[in-house]
């Protein structure tokens, strides 16, 4: 495979993973403020745990989605593998 093709194929699972990680996080993020709340929900509360669950997912999908690209980079080596997505990098 040329290094075009594998950059598309990485970036296609790489968003799959984001998505896939993006749906587990928020599920598992609302359903634990649902059992620690449980029996003491109000509607204002509710608003509340939709916000906090958006915003931790965001910032849980960043975190953890930085962390396998960096580390499956650093792994199989795909810098020599894949093309750069924003132009080359600057060699001395």
């Amino acid at each position: 495979m040329t290094k075009r093709a594998n950059t598309v194929v990485f970036m296609l699972a790489a968003t799959v993973l984001n998505v896939v990680l993006m749906v587990v996080i928020f599920g598992v993020l609302l359903i634990l403020d649902l059992w620690l709340l449980a029996g003491r929900i109000d509607p204002n509360t509710n608003v509340y745990i939709l916000i906090f669950c958006v915003f931790g997912t965001m910032a849980l999908t960043f975190f953890l989605y930085h962390r396998i690209v960096k580390w499956a980079t650093a792994k199989w080596d795909l810098e020599e593998k894949l093309e750069p997505l924003f132009g080359k990098k600057n060699q001395p």
